[in-house]
């Protein structure tokens, strides 16, 4: 009988080498990765041809300039901030909550300046919202 004891070493799986390689292959990939940045991007905004022009009995027509004023039935606000243009538009209406809101925007105005008429008219209660669009024979025009 074979009394002795036997050696049970577990076998060990050394990481460090692993770790190593995995560093140099994250370095290598930090320093060949070129970061390029999109500043900018030009955007044509579309144009609509409709068959006719509708005409809603209570539209109110707010106009977004390209340097972010605003104007309400051609009257000018005296500021740009949403409580200015909510307060607007809650005169301009007197309660009528069958309004439609007609946002007559610059091609060159500030997305943010047409999300506040639009987040002025939800906080008024206009749920109606549409956007004033040139045809495609004007925008040739010009």
């Amino acid at each position: 009988m074979n009394f002795r004891r036997r050696n049970n070493e577990e076998p060990e799986i050394n990481l460090i080498p692993f770790i190593d390689v995995l560093l140099v292959v994250l370095i290598f990939l930090m320093l060949s990765t070129t970061y390029s940045k999109f500043t900018e991007m030009q955007v044509t905004l579309p144009v609509a041809d409709t068959d006719a022009q509708r005409d809603y009995p209570k539209e109110l027509i707010v106009a977004v300039g390209s340097d972010g004023n605003y104007s309400i039935n051609h009257n000018a606000l005296p500021g740009r901030s949403l409580e200015i243009v909510a307060s607007a538009l809650s005169e301009a209406t007197k309660g009528a909550k069958e309004t439609v809101v007609v946002i007559s925007a610059d091609a060159s105005a500030k997305h943010q300046s047409v999300v506040t008429v639009m987040e002025a008219a939800r906080r008024v209660g206009l749920n109606q919202i549409t956007f004033a669009t040139q045809s495609s024979t004007q925008a040739a025009a010009q």
